[in-house]
C-alpha cells in the first residue's frame, strides 16, 4: 500500500525545512502544489494552457484542473510507493477529491502532521527577513543576522525587505491562511489522521516530534 502524507503549516511555520526531512526519512517525493502548477505553466502541457488562462483572466483555478495536474503527477513512477503532499489540499472540498483520487491509486492520506505556531510567532519570524538583491540569500534580524547590518554577507550586495515581509502583508497572509485552513484541519482530526506538533520548537526539535509520530501513523 503506497503511503501519502498531507503537511499543514502556515507560512513562517517552518514548513519547507520540514517537507525535507520527511521526504529524506521516509523515501517519499516531495509533491509542492507550487512546483506543480510552475512545472506545467513553463513547459505548456495541456492543463498549463489552460490554468493559464484562468490565470490571466484573473480568475481562481478551478479544483477539478489543480486535481488533473495532481494526479497526473501522483501517477509518475517516483510516486508508486505515496508521497508527500504540500500545498494541496487547501480546503475541505480539495480533501474530499484527494480522498476519491488515491483510491485510485489503491491509497488513502495516511497522516496530515500540522506545525501549529501562533500568529505573534509567525509574524515576528516573517517580518524580521531581509533579502539580497544579488543572489535572494536570506537572513533574519533575531535568528540570524548578517555580519553587517544592511550587508550580505556572500556578495557584499544590498539587503532589502520585500514588500510581502511587512507586518501588514505578514499578518494578512497568515490569517488568510488560518482561516482557509482551520476547516481542513477539522476534517482531518475528524478522520483521526491529524499530527499536530509544536512548531515554536527547535527545527531538530520539531523535526523529531514529527518523525515520532508519523513512525507511529505509517
Amino acid at each position: 500500500m503506497p503511503v501519502y502524507i498531507v503537511l499543514l503549516g502556515p507560512p513562517g511555520a517552518g514548513k519547507g525545512t520540514q517537507a525535507q526531512l520527511i521526504s529524506e526519512k521516509l523515501g517519499l517525493p516531495h509533491i509542492s502544489s507550487g512546483d506543480i502548477f510552475r512545472e506545467n505553466l513553463k513547459n505548456q502541457t495541456d492543463l498549463g494552457k489552460l490554468a493559464k488562462g484562468y490565470m490571466d483572466r484573473g480568475e481562481l483555478v478551478p479544483d477539478d484542473l489543480t486535481i488533473q495536474m495532481i494526479r497526473d503527477r501522483l501517477s509518475r513512477p517516483d510516486c508508486v510507493s505515496g508521497a508527500l503532499l504540500d500545498g494541496f489540499p487547501r480546503t475541505v472540498a480539495q480533501a474530499e477529491a484527494l480522498t476519491q483520487m488515491l483510491a485510485e491509486f489503491t491509497g488513502r492520506v495516511n497522516a496530515v502532521p500540522y506545525i501549529n505556531v501562533a500568529e505573534e510567532v509567525l509574524v515576528e519570524r516573517l517580518t524580521g527577513r531581509w533579502t539580497c538583491r544579488a543572489e535572494g540569500h536570506v537572513f533574519h534580524e533575531k535568528f540570524s543576522p548578517p555580519k553587517v547590518a544592511g550587508v550580505c554577507d556572500f556578495d557584499g550586495s544590498e539587503l532589502y525587505q520585500r514588500p510581502d515581509d511587512n507586518v501588514e502583508t505578514v499578518t494578512r497572509r497568515i490569517r488568510v491562511y488560518l482561516d482557509q485552513t482551520m476547516p481542513l484541519i477539522a476534517y482531518y482530526r475528524q478522520g483521526g489522521v491529524l499530527l499536530e506538533v509544536d512548531g515554536t520548537k527547535t527545527i531538530n526539535q520539531v523535526g523529531a516530534d514529527l518523525l515520532a509520530g508519523l513512525d507511529k501513523m505509517v
